[in-house]
């Protein structure tokens, strides 16, 4: 199943994610550093929502208090709530 994020306080805008029994399939993040969001969305694709919320979980980027990484797990915390 897809979901769509609408990230907050970091340069991406919107990350789409498929969900697939509770393992990440497919995350696209639009906006950001390319690099950075190309590469963090291959890094996570194969890996259980928990185990991705646990390794990325309240990763800052410089002041912000938050990053992309972080955003993706706050993404996943609420597609873990929708599908339990």
């Amino acid at each position: 199943m897809q979901y769509t994020y609408k990230p907050s306080g970091v340069c991406s805008r919107e990350m789409i994610i498929d969900i697939e029994n509770g393992v990440i399939k497919h995350v696209k993040i639009i906006g950001g550093c390319a690099g950075n969001t190309v590469g963090l969305s291959r890094m996570v694709e194969g890996n259980k929502i928990e185990d991705v919320i646990n390794k990325l979980k309240g990763i800052p980027c410089g002041t912000k208090g938050t990053s992309c990484p972080d955003q993706l797990a706050r993404a996943l915390e609420e597609i873990q709530k929708q599908i339990s």
